[in-house]
C-alpha cells in the first residue's frame, strides 16, 4: 500500500525486508523442504559437490530418483495437503533438484512460471578434499566432524570444491529463506535441495536445536516435510552470561 498525502501524491511504504532470526515461530509463507530424488553421482556413489558439476548428466534423477519423486514425493505432497491452492517451486540449479521440480511441477498441474530457479544458495554442501572419495566415507567424516563444533569444516581440496561448515550453510539457507519471506506473503513455497545437510540445518536453526545435532532431522532422496516453527519466539535481548573461570568458557563444548 502507498501513504498519499493532501497533495494526492503517493509514496509507496518502504519494503520490510530483513534476514530471518533463528529461532522462528513464524514466518509469513509455509515451507515445505524437499530433498530431490537420487541422482545418477549418488547411485555411483560420488560425493560431486563441486559447482560446476551442478548442471552434468551426472547429478541428473538416476532410475530410483524418478521412482522416488513420481511414487513417493508427489503423493506425500498431496497427503500433507501441500501446493492445494498453487504453490512456488524453489528449486536448486543443481540437475536432480530441478528435474525433481519439474516433475513435480507436471503432476501436480503446476505451471513452469511457479518454479524459480535457485543458483547457488541451495547447493549441496561443499566436502573439500573429500570431494575425490566414496560417497559413504565422505558422509562419514563430515558427520563425525559436525558432531564436534558447527563450524568444523572438511579439508580443503585442490580442484575448487568449497569445504563448508555447517554454519557456512546456514549462512546459505538463511539468505534463501530471507528472499522468500520478503518476496512471498501467504504462500506454500517447496524449497528443493539436491542434499540433505541444507535442510536440517535449515530446519535445526528454525527450531533453535543445536547445530552439531541438525542429523536429527536429515531427509532421504524424495523425502518431504513440512517446516516445523519453533515454540519459542526469538529474544532480542543481548545474551549475557557469567563465568567464574573465563579460560574455559571460550572452550569447544564436549559432545
Amino acid at each position: 500500500m502507498a501513504a498519499c498525502g493532501a497533495s494526492g501524491l503517493c509514496r509507496p511504504r518502504p519494503a520490510d525486508a530483513a534476514l530471518v532470526r533463528f529461532p522462528a515461530d513464524s514466518l509469513n509463507n509455509r515451507y515445505w523442504l524437499v530433498r530431490a530424488g537420487e541422482s545418477y553421482a549418488e547411485s555411483f556413489g560420488e560425493p560431486l559437490t563441486n559447482p560446476v558439476w551442478k548442471t552434468s548428466e551426472r547429478h541428473g534423477l538416476s532410475p530410483l530418483g524418478k521412482e522416488q519423486v513420481l511414487r513417493g514425493l508427489t503423493p506425500d505432497l498431496e497427503a500433507l495437503g501441500a501446493c492445494t491452492d498453487g504453490c512456488w517451486l524453489w528449486p536448486s540449479i543443481t540437475q536432480n533438484a530441478y528435474q525433481t521440480a519439474e516433475v513435480v511441477a507436471y503432476t501436480l498441474g503446476i505451471g513452469r512460471s511457479r518454479i524459480v530457479p535457485e543458483y547457488s544458495f541451495l547447493d549441496a554442501r561443499g566436502v573439500g578434499a573429500l570431494e575425490n572419495e566414496r560417497l559413504d566415507f565422505a558422509r562419514r567424516v563430515v558427520e563425525e566432524g559436525d558432531v564436534l563444533d558447527a563450524g568444523w569444516k572438511p579439508q580443503k581440496g585442490t580442484d575448487g570444491t568449497p569445504h563448508e561448515s555447517v554454519n557456512d550453510v546456514l549462512v546459505r539457507m538463511r539468505q534463501v529463506l530471507s528472499i522468500t519471506e520478503t518476496q512471498y506473503f501467504g504462500d506454500d513455497i517447496l524449497l528443493i535441495a539436491p542434499d540433505s545437510d541444507c535442510l536440517s540445518v535449515l530446519q535445526a536453526a528454525v527450531l533453535g536445536v543445536d547445530l552439531r545435532q541438525h542429523r536429527r532431522y536429515a531427509f532421504r532422496p524424495g523425502e518431504v516435510r513440512p517446516l516445523q516453527l519453533s515454540t519459542v519466539s526469538f529474544d532480542t535481548k543481548p545474551v549475557s552470561f557469567s563465568c567464574p573461570d573465563p579460560p574455559k568458557c571460550t572452550r569447544r563444548a564436549d559432545v
